[in-house]
């Protein structure tokens, strides 16, 4: 602590400079011996710190633990199972908790498909009513692909266009471009462009700039003729559905609040604001149960069911609201039938599923989901999961080991070379104690009313180290025990009254809970170290108080020292002086005076 005095500032402050006594150095002494008990306090404190942080793991550790106790307690895990497929190319397999275990022969005779409805084709505009097409520019032509500006080859030669070019123009320039070699014309009943040459045609090569032939569907064919490959007036499917170049252009009654039905589910559209893609996509994420596509090679709307199955797709145009279904097409199509899953089960007779996965609905075996991937004959195997149980056992022994290993390194004391005794940090710590030895009680019992095989985990392969709290685990006995008494490994952990792990849950619980011992001692310590921490403080402002009362005494001490300090210079000053000395003779002559005058 620092030593700073308070006294007036003309009274002298440095330590010892009148008394000459150093009292800082006995006030820092005197300040030392009060501050011992703060050392002890502060060890204690740490001693209580130190003694939760092992509370605490011990703690985590049980935590752990009963996680492993919680999965033994379950009587369904021992239920788990394990599935192979002999032939992966026929089928997959999965098996719930419980399934009956054995082999069975499935034969898949088909697979499960989806339907489809396919809509009329045709339903896109042309790009010209008449064979002129004069006027028909190519940045608005009804193609489903914008042509791009640009270079292509038509026999070697280059033809350039722009996206201001009708149709007729790029027609002119092919010929133009061949010396007439190659005419080109446009018939309006097929909706095709069609190039003519007295010799093979060669169309296209790797520096074309343009798409033009790729959108035009004109395409090598070696021959003297090539005709689009089908007709190109095409759908804009991002433009208001209103201008998309249908051939019947969609309306929505002229409000905007457009319907139309699939599958009984109402789709909303607005023919001024929503595209195709956007009705389509609005389609698709419905509960309509379909996928809305459009097929543009074929000029073609199709809904495909999500589900496979023969199952058929319903659709209407709700009246006054629209006519999407018919300006599409889809209202003309036709269903083409998916058809259902057909499969037979150990030689059975032929079953049947929508799905090609097979659950217990159609094949009637609880658990088991078989999915078919292909036509022919595979075994399906259902047995035990015990390397999953196996796995859980093991995890417990070595969680267990850990809570008593930890707890006796804590509790254990150590002896030095020189014979010095060091305590643990819980040594004598007797509920510490009690949990490792309980632990260990209760994993070892042999559960009441049992009458199978399996009477104690010892008979599993697991086994009491013998010198301590510890667990050893024999793999090949618990893989022997798992495989024979299953049944009994089963109710020796679960029975609900005396079962192994329904006891040790129950324990930890009550040990490791808000209420438990573990949390009593650590609220305990908390609570004692918070007492501390108030003393510590107390003591220190007392301490402090001490402190500044000695510096105020001896300071003043100081001033009344350096006053009569002050005093006794200025009298053996005054002495000391010429004034002081006449004075006296003065003094001492009048004195005399007087002496005679008294005699005569």
């Amino acid at each position: 602590m620092s030593v700073a005095a308070t006294a007036s500032s003309n009274a002298p402050t440095l330590s010892g400079l009148a008394s000459g006594l150093n009292w800082t150095n006995i006030i820092n002494e005197m300040v030392s011996i009060q501050e011992e008990p703060e050392t002890t306090m502060g060890a204690q404190k740490t001693t209580l710190q130190t003694q939760n942080s092992a509370y605490q793991t011990v703690g985590n550790d049980l935590t752990t633990l009963q996680g492993d106790v919680k999965t033994l307690s379950n009587p369904n895990f021992f239920d788990s199972r394990t599935v192979s497929v002999g032939t992966p190319s026929v089928a997959s397999a999965t098996a719930d908790q419980g399934t009956p275990l054995g082999t069975y022969t499935f034969k898949i005779s088909k697979l499960a498909t989806d339907a489809s409805w396919q809509g009329a084709t045709a339903t896109a505009d042309p790009l010209s009513s008449t064979d002129d097409v004069s006027g028909v520019t190519l940045s608005s032509a009804g193609f489903a692909t914008p042509v791009t500006a640009g270079t292509f080859t038509v026999n070697g030669d280059q033809v350039s266009i722009s996206s201001s070019d009708t149709l007729q123009s790029v027609f002119n320039k092919i010929a133009t471009a061949t010396g007439n070699a190659v005419t080109a014309s446009y018939d309006s009943g097929t909706d095709e462009i069609t190039l003519s040459s007295g010799s093979p045609i060669v169309l296209g090569n790797a520096t074309d700039t343009s798409n033009f032939l790729q959108v035009t569907q004109l395409y090598n064919n070696g021959g003297h003729s090539v005709t689009s490959a089908s007709a190109l007036g095409g759908i804009n499917l991002d433009n208001p559905v209103a201008s998309a170049n249908l051939a019947t252009p969609i309306t929505d009654g002229g409000s905007g609040n457009g319907e139309f039905l699939i599958n009984g589910v109402a789709i909303n559209f607005d023919a001024s604001t929503d595209s195709i893609n956007d009705i389509l996509q609005r389609i698709n994420d419905s509960a309509a149960g379909v996928t809305a596509t459009y097929d543009a090679v074929n000029n073609q709307f199709q809904l495909t069911n999500k589900t496979t199955g023969d199952v058929g797709i319903s659709m209407q145009d709700v009246a006054g609201k629209g006519n999407f279904l018919a300006a599409t097409g889809l209202a003309g199509g036709s269903l083409t039938r998916g058809t259902d899953l057909q499969y037979s089960i150990n030689g059975g007779g032929t079953l049947t599923s929508q799905s090609n996965t097979v659950d217990s609905t159609s094949s009637g075996i609880t658990g088991l989901s078989v999915t078919a991937l292909g036509a022919g004959t595979t075994s399906v195997t259902v047995q035990s999961d015990t390397a999953t149980i196996s796995s859980a056992i093991s995890s417990f022994v070595t969680d267990y080991n850990a809570v008593e290993n930890y707890i006796s390194s804590q509790t254990a004391t150590t002896t030095s070379a020189s014979g010095t005794v060091t305590p643990g940090t819980l040594t004598g710590d007797m509920d510490i104690e009690g949990i490792a030895t309980q632990l260990r009680q209760l994993a070892t019992a042999a559960p009441s009313g049992l009458t199978g095989s399996v009477q104690t985990i010892n008979d599993i392969g697991v086994a009491s180290d013998g010198t301590d709290n510890t667990l050893t685990l024999d793999s090949s006995g618990l893989t022997a025990a798992l495989t024979n008494n299953l049944s009994d490994i089963k109710t020796m952990f679960t029975d609900p009254t005396t079962g192994l792990a329904t006891t040790l849950n129950s324990y930890l619980n009550n040990a490791n809970g808000s209420n438990g011992v573990l949390a009593t001692k650590e609220n305990s310590n908390n609570r004692q170290s918070a007492d501390i921490t108030s003393s510590i403080t107390a003591l220190q402002q007392q301490i402090s108080q001490n402190e500044t009362e000695l510096q105020n005494e001896f300071t003043n001490m100081e001033t009344a020292i350096s006053s009569i300090n002050t005093q006794k210079q200025y009298l053996t000053d005054f002495f000391s002086s010429s004034t002081a000395t006449t004075a006296l003779a003065t003094a001492s002559s009048s004195s005399g005076s007087s002496t005679s005058s008294t005699t005569g």
